[in-house]
């Protein structure tokens, strides 16, 4: 996402495109870019900086911490903005920025049931309804406690 500031004309310029998605260098094995990165970007110029807002998405491949199956879902920034200042240099990469914004959107625990996706994941037992959930019947662990003598000798 390279600009050349020389194509900045004073009332801005308005950039579309798509980035590999290499650029997002995961190593993660529970995520992995599934598309590339697609931008739409206002860019201009101001008081020796360059300024960019607009939109940032990406697919993303992500296995769920609750049922380990993978799904896709769309990573989205729709108030990205960065302010880069000018170094005397013909262009600007706003790719450092766009990356750091997406990686900062990536759920810490991805779970296929949340967001757009929501339902997806299943419990795995059947429950209609919380009051429908029986306890476990469980042992009764203190029986011989109760059995105890715990007279005070005086």
């Amino acid at each position: 996402m390279k600009v050349h500031l020389r194509q900045v004309p004073t009332d801005g310029l308005h950039i579309e495109g798509e980035q590999d998605s290499g650029i997002l260098e995961l190593n993660d094995s529970g995520i992995s870019p599934s598309s590339p990165v697609r931008y739409s970007l206002d860019v201009g110029l101001s008081d020796g900086g360059l300024f960019a807002t607009g939109r940032l998405e990406v697919d993303m491949q992500m296995r769920c911490v609750s049922c380990l199956e993978t799904f896709t879902d769309v990573i989205r920034i729709n108030d990205f903005a960065c302010q880069i200042e000018l170094t005397g240099k013909e262009t600007v990469d706003l790719t450092p920025d766009a990356r750091e914004d997406i990686l900062l959107a990536l759920p810490a625990h991805p779970r296929c049931d949340q967001g757009e996706l929501a339902g997806k994941c299943k419990p795995e037992w059947p429950v209609s309804s919380p009051g429908d959930v029986a306890e476990p019947e469980s042992p009764k662990v203190w029986g011989a406690l109760d059995q105890l003598n715990l007279k005070q000798k005086k």
